[in-house]
């Protein structure tokens, strides 16, 4: 008997009416794994010891996805959420912030340079009296 190793993956939808799920085929023959819809429902599907040492770490590999793209997923519904006016004061607090570090960047490089160029300067003098 043979059998298809599948996994199903989870992704917001683009009208974010939902979750849509895929069936993605594992490129290797291993366990079936039929009926795991989600790692946070089966998880005790991922501790089988049928699995090999790799299988289990892809596996633990797409939790950790799964887990981060629900958190960017919220985070992005929050920013979406988000009076334009606020994004846009927080926008400029930080091209504000910014500019900041730049210009101090700035001096401490022509801070650095002129104190190099006087350095060498004396150097050169000395050399010259010699």
């Amino acid at each position: 008997m043979t059998t298809t190793t599948y996994l199903v993956c989870s992704r917001p939808s683009p009208t974010n009416t939902g979750w849509i799920s895929s069936k993605r085929y594992l490129p290797t023959p291993g366990p079936t794994l039929e009926g795991f819809y989600s790692l946070e429902q089966n998880h005790a599907l991922l501790a089988a010891p049928e699995l090999s040492p790799l299988e289990q770490e892809v596996l633990d590999e797409y939790e950790r996805l799964a887990e981060n793209m629900k958190k960017l997923a919220t985070q992005l519904d929050d920013l979406a959420s988000a009076p334009a006016t606020d994004i846009l004061d927080g926008l400029r607090e930080l091209e504000r912030k910014t500019s900041l570090v730049f210009t101090l960047l700035k001096a401490s490089v022509y801070s650095i340079v002129l104190q190099q160029e006087i350095d060498w300067g004396g150097q050169n003098q000395n050399n010259q009296a010699q």
